[in-house]
């Protein structure tokens, strides 16, 4: 149920702008219900993938498939695949460099 909804006022009440939702649920043998909340306990932007430019191969459709399915954007401008860093990684496309320290 949604903050706000009947049966949900008092867990609004006691939580907040941090209750998502309420569930009521019962037992399997019916003599038992429970009452579950979901909070927000964290809120901060979300970190961005950052993007690489790669050359796929014309003639290489399934690496080209792959890469398209994690996210990949073809750029008619630069003629080269635009893709989440963590894509090219994972293709094999580009090596993952980290610093030592990371």
């Amino acid at each position: 149920m949604k903050p706000g909804q009947p049966g949900t006022r008092a867990l609004q009440r006691r939580y907040g702008p941090a209750l998502v939702c309420v569930r009521y649920r019962e037992s399997d043998t019916g003599q038992t219900r429970f009452t579950t909340v979901e909070l927000v306990i964290d809120q901060r932007p979300a970190r961005r993938q950052p993007l690489v430019r790669v050359n796929i191969r014309y003639d290489d459709s399934t690496t080209r498939r792959q890469a398209i399915a994690l996210g990949a954007e073809w750029d008619e401008v630069q003629k080269t695949w635009r893709m989440p860093r963590r894509a090219a990684i994972q293709l094999g496309l580009i090596r993952n460099r980290r610093k030592a320290s990371e």
